[in-house]
Parts: C-alpha cells; structure tokens; sequence
C-alpha cells in the first residue's frame, strides 16, 4: 500500500470512530434493561414526629392500603421493629393480649417479621369489623361532635381503644370518651381516619393467624 492510499485509509477509518462516537453518544439509553444485584440499599427517614395529615405525602390514597399505612405512621411511624414504653409491639403496636387472642404465642417472631404483622393487622380488622358491624350499620354518616362517623374512623379507633370503647362511645353519642396513656382518644381517631375505603376488610368473628 502506497503512501497515497495509507492517508486515505486512515482518514476513513478516523472518520468511522469519529460516527461511531457521535451515534452512541447522542442516542437514547433505555434503562430498562438495567438491574442492580446485591447491592444495599440505605434510606433515611425524619426522626421528629411528622403530622402526615398535613404534610401531603402522595402514596396516601383512600384505600385499605393507604388507611393502614397511615394507622401505622401514627402508631410508629411505620417502624416493625417498635416496642413503646408500655411493651406495645411492632408498626401497628399490638399488645400480647390481643396477640394471644389471634393466635400468636411468640412475640419475638412477631417483632422480627413484617408478614407476619401485616396479617395481624388485617386479621385483627377483621374481627373489629365483625364486632362492630352493627355499630357501623346504625351510626355511620351521623355526626358527633362535629366528626363524620365512617367505617374506617370506627374501625381505627377500634385498633385504638378495642371494640368496646367505641360501642360505649357510639351509645353514649360521644360524651362516653377514653383515651391512650399518650393522651389520643377515639374522637381523635374517628376524625383522623375518616372516609378510608374499607370494604376489602371482611368481617371474621375468630380469625386465627398462623405462626411460620
């Protein structure tokens, strides 16, 4: 190969990187097809008292997922791994008696297992539904107090107080009121809770949930 003809290769071969660059860089890149294994994951979250109601985060609908979520932040602030001062357990801070009354004999698993939890917490919505639905047949769409008296305010402040404070509550037409040694009654959750959808929940009069 003659001089002549090696310039020209070596401009065209120059030239074909030079497209070849210009294409790549310039072309979309799907991240689809991107995955990440084995790799850990760190989030932080606000360690004050954040008042959800008021703060307008997004993923809080109106479902059975957004009221339990939001019972849970109040609760723990969605944390499994919470025990309160006075042994409460978990996100939905469940005490031992109500534990043993849905069939969990060991705490510590409780603690340490989010599924497990999650069916406790339905589980024992179940069982307040059922408790208290005639309760919620008479009373809701009244008001007390000013509060609009919903399913899933009833419901709450079941998880709250226990079904039968809130059919004391709901007799005495709100003067009957009971609150957490923290100071958080029932007209607190009534209102706080108000107008979740809560028709997913089934009423169950003995729901049992099964230890792994």
């Amino acid at each position: 190969m003659n001089y002549k003809y090696s310039v020209y290769f070596t401009a065209l071969l120059m030239l074909v990187f030079l497209l070849f660059d210009l294409v790549s860089f310039t072309s979309p890149i799907d991240y689809c097809d991107y995955r990440v294994s084995n790799e850990s994951l760190y989030y932080t979250v606000p360690e004050n008292d954040i008042d959800i109601f008021k703060s307008g985060i997004p993923f809080l609908n109106k479902s059975y997922v957004g009221f339990k979520e939001a019972i849970a932040f109040k609760e723990s602030q969605g944390k499994y791994d919470a025990v309160n001062t006075l042994g409460y357990l978990g996100k939905y801070q469940f005490g031992i008696t109500t534990l043993d009354l849905l069939g969990i004999q060991n705490p510590k698993n409780f603690l340490n297992s989010p599924e497990l939890q999650e069916k406790v917490f339905l589980a024992n919505t179940k069982r307040n539904k059922w408790v208290l639905r005639r309760y919620i047949e008479c009373y809701e769409g009244h008001r007390m107090d000013g509060i609009l008296i919903t399913e899933s305010g009833i419901l709450a402040a079941a998880h709250l107080a226990g079904p039968g404070s809130v059919k004391r509550y709901l007799r005495s037409y709100g003067s009957f009121d009971i609150s957490d040694v923290y100071g958080t009654d029932i007209p607190s959750y009534m209102e706080k809770f108000s107008g979740y959808d809560t028709s997913f929940v089934t009423t169950y009069q003995k729901p049992r949930v099964v230890e792994p």
